[in-house]
């Protein structure tokens, strides 16, 4: 000993994890056996299975996932691209995604794009193609998977959410149109004359396809259609859009293209001393849970965000596991009927 620190007696060796062998001999089966309950193969007996998994957790065994991966050809790991992780669609799909992700056995690896820009999306993908990922989900709001001038790796299976892609990839959305249609033929229903639109970004694929089907919709019905008034998703632009809207007594129904925009609509509505929906009668889209407690409760377009996750995982897996090209789906969106829409006064 010197100066109280024991002298070494030896070169310094670093004790090895627990191998596959370790787990097999605790266990008492075979290190093929380990490794199909390590794979998740399903060809194991299920009593089998739990005494090898005890093993694994009281030795602290963790599968090789570098090994696995070079057996199988598969990371078990999905890269997903997304524009913004402010907007509250973007933030329950991905929430989505990920729960689906981890229920098929899969991590995912998040890149977000600030700028949705040509050039930042091509660089995001060229990121992830050189992680470990096999496949990727890309969530980018604005117009942009459908220009030619956007690369993209070939060979990585890629789905699109909430955007288009032209023909080059299966693309999973919510029915935009379908929802803006029902919002404004519910106001029109009620006696309207005409609807009001505060539309989210010009940029905004969603934003495009709800303006869209709000402006065909009322020519359909023969209603004027008002000049469209261009907010940025959220409530301090719908409360700015909102005053204006609150000083023209010509205006009796307003359907927001968010929740979040018609909740500063319903405040701007309110500091004029506009009653709601005795006066005017307001609808928004999401559907955010805390759209029930707006005063009063707000009329809304529901989306499945849940279900747009889910199918947006199962097609990239579908291409992943089988190579083949999996199908575009579209999601139902459903009206909402609260408190915050009434037939106009007189």
């Amino acid at each position: 000993m010197t100066n109280g620190v024991a002298e070494a007696t030896g070169p310094l060796v670093r004790r090895r994890g627990p191998s596959m062998a370790d787990v097999a001999r605790e266990a008492g089966v075979s290190g093929q056996t380990v490794s199909r309950v390590s794979n998740g193969k399903d060809n194991v007996d299920p009593d089998t299975r739990e005494r090898v998994l005890a093993a694994m957790h009281k030795l602290g065994y963790r599968p090789n996932s570098a090994a696995r991966a070079l057996r199988s050809g598969r990371f078990q790991s999905i890269g997903v691209i997304m524009f913004t992780l402010s907007s509250f669609g973007n933030m329950r799909t991905l929430d989505a995604i990920a729960v689906a992700a981890a229920d098929a056995g899969y991590s995912i690896s998040l890149i977000p794009v600030p700028h949705p820009t040509k050039g930042e999306v091509t660089v995001a993908f060229n990121r992830l193609s050189e992680e470990a990922v096999d496949g990727v989900i890309i969530i980018v709001e604005a117009h942009l998977m459908d220009e030619s001038d956007v690369e993209l790796p070939q060979g990585l299976p890629v789905v699109v959410v909430d955007s288009s892609s032209g023909d080059r990839y299966p693309v999973v959305d919510t029915d935009q149109a379908h929802g803006a249609r029902l919002a404004t033929e519910h106001l029109l229903s009620l006696g309207h004359r005409t609807v009001w639109h505060v539309a989210g970004p010009e940029r905004s694929y969603s934003a495009g396809h709800r303006r869209d089907a709000w402006e065909q919709t009322l020519r359909e019905h023969g209603a004027e259609v008002p000049p469209v008034l261009v907010g940025d998703w959220s409530s301090e632009s719908g409360h700015e859009l909102g005053r204006r809207l609150a000083a023209d007594p010509a205006v009796t129904a307003v359907f927001a293209a968010n929740d979040q925009m018609a909740l500063g609509v319903l405040r701007a509505m309110h500091e004029a001393g506009r009653a709601v929906p005795a006066e005017v009668s307001i609808v928004g889209f999401d559907d955010m849970e805390e759209s029930r407690s707006f005063w009063p409760p707000l009329t809304t377009v529901r989306q499945f965000f849940d279900e747009v996750g889910r199918r947006s995982v199962e097609a990239l897996l579908t291409e992943v596991e089988s190579g083949a090209r999996a199908r575009s789906a579209l999601v139902k969106t459903e009206l909402v009927v609260r408190e915050s829409t009434a037939r106009p006064q007189g």
